[in-house]
């Protein structure tokens, strides 16, 4: 686990860390030194802690202008021990949502298990984007299949081209509007 590193080639579009905005404003990451783990398996230090003790992410990209983020996930996401959920809506959505975000996309490839608790913290987080909305790129099958057992898959939209999206080719805006445009063709 400590070799699967967060998305780097939009790193000299955007930096959390040097974004006054974000809620990662100021944090530098060891290059060198692993601190953060995941059921005592080592993680990447380029991985960035929000409180979870097994979630882990990385504010990819973020434009306020158009009002959207890229955040990738790594981890077990886990609302029932640890309410995961709680600790990113808190400590970095609701941050976000405040500097004007109200388009979120969330990467999933590297979120290995999910376990659902309760809505409550989808259900606030959609409820308070406006005509915002949140899409789960790339999520395995067995965690898209707990999110539909959950009922979370009717604040997050999964599935169709969103399972298996090519994102890395694009530029983050080109991204952005891939998305969009998919939601409105869902919409309508």
């Amino acid at each position: 686990m400590h070799d699967i590193e967060p998305y780097y080639r939009w790193s000299s579009l955007y930096s959390a860390s040097q974004d006054n905005k974000s809620p990662f404003f100021g944090k530098q990451n060891n290059e060198v030194y692993f601190e953060h783990v995941i059921y005592n398996h080592y993680i990447h230090p380029q991985w960035d802690d929000f409180g979870s003790l097994t979630l882990y992410m990385k504010l990819l990209f973020a434009d306020y202008d158009k009002q959207y983020c890229i955040i990738e996930l790594m981890g077990e996401w886990n609302d029932i021990l640890y309410n995961d959920v709680m600790y990113l809506y808190r400590n970095v959505i609701e941050y976000m949502m405040d500097e004007g975000i109200q388009y979120y996309i969330l990467i999933g490839e590297n979120v290995l298990d999910f376990h659902v608790d309760s809505d409550d913290y989808y259900a606030e987080w959609f409820d308070n984007l406006d005509e915002g909305w949140i899409v789960g790129l790339n999520f395995r099958d067995h965690v898209l299949h707990e999110f539909s057992k959950g009922n979370i898959d009717q604040y997050i939209s999964f599935g169709g081209r969103f399972n298996d999206f090519g994102w890395r080719s694009l530029h983050p805006d080109q991204l952005y509007a891939a998305i969009s445009d998919q939601m409105m063709k869902r919409l309508t």
